[in-house]
């Protein structure tokens, strides 16, 4: 950008300040140059684009009417990521717009204002049938009948500044991991890490590419997944430490921030490891219709993980306590009888030891389902506010929508594996 703009300065907008001749003395960058030095830089960009560093130490060639595959891979993955992030941009530079706008929406005003109404009207009626003579009862009772407006109007204000925090934060760290991956592209990276891999599995375990290429495979998950680790650091810090603790939000000290990523490594290598393996020994003994075998194999372990990842990895992190009983457990158990969900237990969960966001969630399969009720949540809502919660997250369930999701991802992912299988012994494909 910068040589085509010396040139159009040199070819284009001098000569109407000078004459000719005198352009031709004065200018201090010869024009030959600059586009001897531009036709360079169009060649470097001629297809087809290879990495930096490449296994073979060779230059690669390819003609576009042998291997179109190979002729086109990088440069076209690289368009593509560009076009994702581009897309992407685009949708968070229209939310940052979202989240700049300070007037509570009319709208939503008119609507709450209508609400706040009624709600008064129905207070009044009740507070005239039943006479309260304890006072504090009767003031607990107000104060849950407040109007929402002006509570709506202050949590506006709060949650527009988080967004737009939350955007400019996203966008930034959207566009590193952008560059990141095409840096890693045009030099090579994957490719070095894996003969990387091979030459400490040869020094320090005498493992070799042609016999132990499982092993390989693990070490140079190891690689990669510790390197992604320390990349992310600062982001996941900052996001931590500084957003999340400007607005209220963030309650974990850094010794519990470093903990996690310690347990969350372990178990990434504890699980991931075998995982990895046995996919690999699939693929290898699957024969022409392997992709099948691992598409059965990733779908029953993803039903597997759902089912170990609540009860055994996330105590790990949090605990859980049953939910004492009272008013809020009778109605809670009442609901999901309304809708027929076989709920077993209820639990609460410390979640506020990191944050003070609130959630809940359900797990479980068959006829062992269960609640887990952040305890955030219980000191932030009321008990009607829960129960609408949980209303809406059993209506998913109700209406299918957790196993309509679930079929659609082990669609995309036999659909992913298929065309894996019709390109992943592309010599041509590799090597670009």
């Amino acid at each position: 950008l910068l040589l085509l703009l010396i040139v159009l300065y040199c070819i284009v907008l001098y000569p109407y300040l000078n004459n000719k001749q005198q352009f031709m003395s004065a200018c201090p960058i010869d024009p030959a140059n600059i586009i001897k030095a531009l036709l360079n830089m169009n060649a470097k960009f001629e297809l087809p684009w290879t990495p930096y560093y490449s296994q073979t130490g060779e230059t690669i060639q390819f003609a576009p009417t042998e291997e179109i595959i190979g002729y086109w891979a990088l440069a076209a993955t690289i368009a593509f990521t560009v076009f994702v992030y581009s897309l992407e941009g685009n949708l968070d530079a229209r939310q940052k717009q979202a989240y700049q706008k300070t007037h509570f929406p009319k709208e939503l005003e008119r609507t709450v204002s209508t609400i706040d109404q009624e709600r008064a009207i129905e207070a009044s009626k009740k507070k005239d049938e039943n006479k309260k003579d304890d006072k504090g009862e009767a003031e607990a009772e107000d104060d849950s009948t407040k109007p929402l407006l002006p509570q709506l109007k202050a949590k506006f204000e709060k949650s527009q500044a988080y967004g737009l925090d939350k955007i400019n934060f996203g966008m930034i760290s959207g566009t590193y991991d952008t560059l990141e991956s095409v840096l890693f592209l045009l030099l090579g990276f994957l490719p070095y890490v894996w003969d990387l891999s091979v030459k400490l599995g040869q020094q320090y375990f005498q493992l070799t590419e042609a016999d132990n290429e499982i092993m390989i495979s693990l070490i140079f998950l190891g690689i990669t997944t510790l390197f992604g680790t320390i990349t992310s650091l600062p982001f996941e810090l900052y996001s931590t430490f500084q957003i999340e603790k400007k607005h209220g939000f963030n309650k974990q000290t850094l010794g519990l921030f470093f903990s996690d990523k310690l347990k969350s490594l372990l178990l990434t290598f504890v699980i991931g490891s075998p995982f990895l393996a046995l996919l690999l020994q699939i693929i290898k003994m699957g024969g022409q219709y392997f992709y099948i075998y691992i598409w059965a194999f990733t779908s029953v372990f993803s039903i597997f993980m759902m089912t170990i990842v609540p009860v055994f990895i996330m105590p790990l992190f949090n605990k859980y306590e049953p939910l004492q009983d009272g008013d809020l457990k009778k109605r809670i158990y009442a609901l999901a009888a309304q809708l027929k969900y076989p709920l077993t237990k209820l639990f609460v969960m410390d979640g506020s030891k990191r944050s003070s966001h609130s959630n809940a969630f359900m797990f479980g399969f068959g006829n062992n389902k269960r609640i887990v009720l952040f305890d955030t949540l219980m000191e932030q809502v009321h008990d009607d506010e829960i129960l609408a919660i949980l209303g809406h997250e059993l209506g998913h369930w109700k209406l299918g929508h957790t196993l309509t999701n679930f079929g659609v991802t082990q669609v995309y992912f036999g659909a992913a594996f298929y065309i894996f299988s019709l390109c992943y012994t592309s010599n041509e494909l590799y090597r670009a």
